[in-house]
């Protein structure tokens, strides 16, 4: 009997195994709640709306940090930047260059 079938005859008998799971989806109390500003907005062109995102890249001694703008209507990078640190000047140089090479995203 492999997993996967332990797995179909569990969910059929609706037992569960017994564990921890992770409850980083519930709010904190009284931590404030950030309306969405682009709920409403069609992202219909390219340079219409940009995002940031930082995320870090395992290596094999410790890790990097990859700071990446990106053109939400296009799925482009426009400017990346790595960092053995999480400081703030990768963040603005990656943000200044897609500024220098694009201009502001107009809206």
């Amino acid at each position: 009997m492999g997993r996967l079938h332990v797995a179909t005859l569990m969910k059929r008998m609706e037992i569960a195994a017994l564990y921890r799971r992770p409850t980083t989806s519930h709010p904190t109390p009284g931590h404030p709640i950030y309306p969405y500003l682009l709920r409403k907005l069609a992202v219909t062109r390219p340079n219409h709306v940009w995002a940031m995102d930082i995320t870090y890249v395992p290596m094999a001694r410790g890790f990097v940090y990859l700071v990446a703008v990106l053109d939400w209507f296009s799925r482009r990078v426009l400017a990346w930047r790595l960092s053995i640190t999480l400081e703030t000047g990768p963040c603005v140089a990656a943000l200044s260059e897609a500024l220098a090479g694009y201009g502001p995203p107009r809206a």
